[in-house]
């Protein structure tokens, strides 16, 4: 999930060097929910002692 998350930062980035704005704030956003999305994961495995599938 934080490598997705990744993913779409480096979109982001990129996008937002080249000038397109539209796709650069859609990829942070996305970048952003997934990000938040990993962490909340990571807490609950910590928490409940489990690991996620590889």
């Amino acid at each position: 999930m934080l490598g997705w998350a990744l993913l779409f930062l480096v979109i982001a980035i990129v996008a937002g060097a080249l000038g397109l704005s539209g796709v650069a704030g859609a990829a942070t956003q996305i970048a952003w929910i997934l990000f938040v999305v990993g962490l909340i994961l990571a807490v609950v495995f910590f928490v409940t002692g489990r690991r996620p599938p590889l």
